[in-house]
């Protein structure tokens, strides 16, 4: 009789996940600005982290990134406990803060030079990585400007190359498409898929609900430091009438009524009549 021949185990579930969060928790003080997130992300997921001002996105992303190491609950990355080993999560990940500061003095070539050596990459293959991205960029020629002299959206192309050349993991993007004209924000939505495509994780932050929609594949809703919607673009979009991730957001985070955009927008433009003679 012929032995049965042995299970194969599924591949993906031996997959470790990307970033894994348990029960995170942040206070200032007595305020509460994250109560409970779970997350669990696989590797080559294009991840949308949406919600209003203050409901504790940045607290996320600067506790994952290792810039806030106060905190309750778990968090690894990268299979790196954020609180005990945050220069490993660090080598392993890319991150575009919203507000980026720089060394203004220093040239485009000199400033990205010291951001790969800080990860001990090796030089001639920093600096074809850095051509090569600035020529996409269309910013060549810029190679040798100081950076406190160019425009925000090229500052921005600068910051999203830093955040590329030691070929990371995980890539954080809070608001990345800041001051981009329209060639590059196509570029970089095009990135972002390309990225995920070659197994990289990405944790997307943003506002701008069209682009969420397009680029991610699933997407968390955070409101008062807690996850009120989590699923695909086309699951949340199922579950709302006007058919846009936009409506969705605002729907689940603001409700009707008093805070309606409609309601709002004619109520401001009606201040503008105070005082006015006809």
């Amino acid at each position: 009789m012929t032995d049965p021949a042995p299970s194969v185990a599924d591949d993906s579930a031996a997959v470790p996940p990307a970033i894994d969060v348990r029960g995170l928790k942040k206070r200032y003080g007595r305020k509460v600005v994250l109560d409970g997130i779970d997350l669990q992300l696989t590797p080559g997921t294009v991840f949308g982290y949406i919600g209003p001002n203050g409901a504790g996105k940045s607290t996320t992303v600067k506790i994952l990134t290792g810039l806030l190491g106060s905190f309750e609950g778990e968090a690894i990355v990268c299979g790196h406990d954020v609180r005990r080993d945050p220069i490993e999560v660090k080598r392993c990940i890319g991150y575009v803060p919203e507000n980026a500061p720089l060394y203004e003095q220093l040239t485009v070539e000199e400033f990205l030079l010291f951001v790969g050596r800080l990860h001990h990459q090796d030089v001639d293959v920093l600096m074809q990585r850095i051509g090569d991205i600035l020529e996409a960029f269309e910013l060549g020629a810029r190679r040798s400007a100081r950076l406190g002299t160019l425009s925000k959206g090229m500052r921005q192309k600068a910051v999203i190359t830093s955040s590329l050349l030691h070929d990371p993991d995980i890539i954080f993007l809070d608001e990345p498409l800041t001051g981009l004209d329209v060639n590059a924000t196509v570029l970089v939505k095009e990135l972002i898929r390309a990225l995920a495509d070659r197994g990289k994780t990405v944790f997307y932050c943003s506002h701008i609900m069209d682009v969420v929609e397009r680029v991610c594949d699933r997407v968390v809703i955070i409101d008062g430091g807690h996850i009120v919607a989590d699923g695909t673009v086309d699951a949340l979009l199922e579950e709302n009438r006007d058919g846009s991730l936009e409506a969705v957001f605002r729907q689940i985070t603001r409700g009707d009524g008093d805070n309606d955009p409609t309601v709002v927008a004619a109520r401001i433009a009606g201040a503008l009549d105070v005082g006015e003679t006809r």
